[in-house]
This record gives structure tokens, sequence and C-alpha cells, in this order.
């Protein structure tokens, strides 16, 4: 039992360094071009959705209006607001020349919110290219949209992949919070740029207008709870059309959930997306994160069994203590990469968790990944439609 349980351990860690040595350097490595606006800069339409978003589109709009940009506007979707916003819109927005608004008064039931609400905003953008973000973001810098475009260095790229954050607070949530989009980041951003892009985040994302007709957009997951960002990304995104953006100007701060309860509501449908993906994707991402959870989970029942003889004076044999020698130096190899290539891709990602916290976050991570899967397998698929 005790070989198998080596062998094991060794194949899951061997998986891990795979994709930290070959596939996450990438980021850590990668060397962003400090260009702004581009000498034939497209015009753009930024389109925010907005469900209740008062207060905070009180702020976030002047951001936007305020963007060094030579041709842009910016295109609010009301999307049934009750609570003040349509009043905001009508009346104080004069000032904001950059900004129009849509008001949509009904749902529809072929389609969720949101993924109507954007359909009719591409459909009225009078621009050819779109960047999305969401109510509760805010801009790093006036040079946000430009810098996204900068990224569209011909006409074979079609979408660029932003960095969104989320705004630091104390306590554990605010922790796993952070910890988790990191790594989300690391993810997409690094097979992005290892010609496997998989999905995007609708708080920071670019693309042509085209791209999504010539896709007939949301029709294949209208229904799906969620999937307006990464669904489309998917189905669309390729080697050749998608560039990635990390430059600092450019991230979009989000304010985090603040309840636990709130946060699984989310996350929640965030699972619940990620099985429509591409099939390769769905074994790119199985793989690594199995291959996470296996990775600790192992060591420990290896810790533990080796606890164990010990206790009760078995002993290794020679072939056993090879094994765990080779293991147990993979392990600690694989912690320090992750430690080293992650904690250098946060301090470029706007520190979003600190370095001498990696080791932390690893281990939270792999325990989030195994509870989160267990959950998928056992619960029934949640039908009931949330705007974000």
């Amino acid at each position: 039992m005790i070989t198998a349980l080596l062998i094991g351990w060794l194949i899951a860690v061997g998986i891990q360094l795979l994709y930290i040595l070959f596939i996450f350097s990438r980021t850590a490595l990668y060397r962003q071009s400090d260009a702004r606006t581009p000498q034939t800069a497209p015009p753009v339409t930024i389109i925010v959705c907005a469900h209740n978003e008062h207060k905070n589109l009180t702020e976030l709009l002047p951001l936007l209006n305020a963007q060094h940009y030579p041709a842009f506007d910016v295109l609010v979707m009301d999307d049934r607001s009750t609570d003040g916003t349509t009043a905001f819109l009508e009346n104080d927005i004069a000032d904001l020349k950059h900004v129009q608004f849509i008001r949509i008064d009904k749902e529809h039931q072929h389609v969720t919110p949101k993924k109507y609400a954007l359909t009719i905003g591409l459909k009225k953008a009078t621009h050819p290219v779109v960047l999305l973000t969401d109510a509760d973001c805010r801009p790093a810098s006036p040079d946000w949209l430009a810098g996204m475009v900068a990224q569209l260095s011909d006409n074979t790229t079609d979408i660029v992949l932003g960095f969104s954050p989320y705004e630091h607070r104390p306590g554990l949530l605010n922790l796993l919070i952070r910890a988790e989009t990191l790594f989300t980041a690391v993810q997409y951003v690094s097979l992005a740029l290892a010609g496997r892009p998989y999905m995007g985040v609708g708080r920071n994302l670019l693309y042509r207008t085209r791209t999504f007709f010539d896709n007939k957009g949301f029709y294949t997951h209208k229904n799906v709870l969620g999937g307006d960002d990464d669904l489309f990304i998917n189905e669309v995104a390729t080697a050749r059309n998608t560039a990635v953006c990390l430059d600092p100007d450019t991230f979009t701060w989000s304010k985090p959930k603040e309840s636990w309860t709130d946060w699984r509501i989310q996350k929640r449908r965030h699972l619940n997306v990620g099985k429509y993906y591409k099939t390769g994707n769905k074994i790119r991402l199985g793989l690594l994160s199995g291959s996470h959870v296996l990775t600790w989970v192992l060591g420990l029942v290896v810790g533990g069994t080796v606890l164990g003889y010990e206790l009760t004076g078995h002993s290794f044999t020679q072939t056993e203590w090879l094994l765990l020698r080779l293991a147990t130096g993979a392990f600690v190899f694989r912690l320090l990469a992750f430690w080293a290539i992650v904690g250098r891709i946060s301090y470029r990602l706007a520190h979003t968790v600190h370095w001498l916290l990696m080791p932390v976050m690893d281990g939270m991570l792999a325990a989030y990944y195994g509870l989160a899967g267990l959950k998928t397998i056992f619960s029934k698929r949640n039908k009931r439609y949330y705007w974000r």
C-alpha cells in the first residue's frame, strides 16, 4: 500500500511541476509591452451592465469618462434597476460627455438577464471594439482603456484578457477571495500565453464586436447561469486571436464579497459554468486542480503512514525508502517552485497575496478545490438565475 501511495504522490507532484515550471513561468517571465495608445487607435465603446448599482455608478462613471483616449463612449445598460439608477442616469450625467445609457424594462425567458443586457449593448455599440467592466469595479488609472487597446497589435488580435484584483480587506474570507482570484489569473493568463486560452473575466475584458456576432454571441449558452465572459471566450479564443494585458495601469479593482453566503453563491455560479468548457480545457484544468489536491492529500496520508510505521516499529523496504525520498524531495521542490513563481506573479499582479503567504495560499487552495470538487459531484444543478 505504501508503495502505491508513494507512486501516486510522485505522479501528482510531477504533474504540478510541469504546470508550474513550463506553463506558469510564462506569466512570471512575460514582458508586457510599454505601448500606450496605438497610432491608429480604433474607437471603443465601454459597456457597463448595471442592476441596482446607483452608488457604484456615481463613483465609476466619472472615472470612465476621464479615460485618456481619442475616441470612445461609455454605454451603461440599466437592467431593471429600482434603486434610483434610472433617475441618476436621466438627470445627473449631463457633464459626462462620453456617457450614454439604455434602459431595459423586463426579463426574457429565453436568455439570462445579464447576457440579454450585454447583447443589446453590443448591438447598440457604435464602435468596432468593446471593453467590458462591472459597476463595482474601478480602473487603476486613466490609461486603462489605452493600455488594453494597445494590445490589439494587428488585425489578427481580437481579444485582450485583463486582470481585476479584489481590494484588500482583513479576514480569512478576503484572503481566500484574493488567493483564488490570483490563482485563476495565473491559470488563464499562463494558458493564454501557452497558446491555450480558455477564459477571461468580464470585469476587464476587451474584444471586437465582429468576434461576438460572427460567433453568434451567447447563443449556445444563453440559458446557462453565468458564462457571459468565460464561456464566450472559451468558445471563440484561439492562440492567434488572443492577447493578455498585465500593465498595472490597466487593472480594474473590484469590491470583494463580505459574507461567506454571498461568496458561496458567486462561486456556485462559477463552478456551474466550468462543465460547459471545451473537453480539452476541462482535461487540462482537471489535471491541474486534481494533482494540486492530491499533492497535499497524499502528502498528508504518506506522512501519517510514515508516523504509524515509526510508532509500530515497521521497517521500510529499500524500494519504499527510495520512493519516499524521491517523492518528499519532489514535494519540497514543488513547494519552493510554487512559492517562487506564483509569488513573482502575485508581485506583478498588484501584490494580490503577499509572497510570505504563498505556502498558506497553496494549501488553502488545495483544500478549496477539493471541497469544491466534492460539492460539484454531490450537489444538484442550481437552476435559479442570479443577475451577477
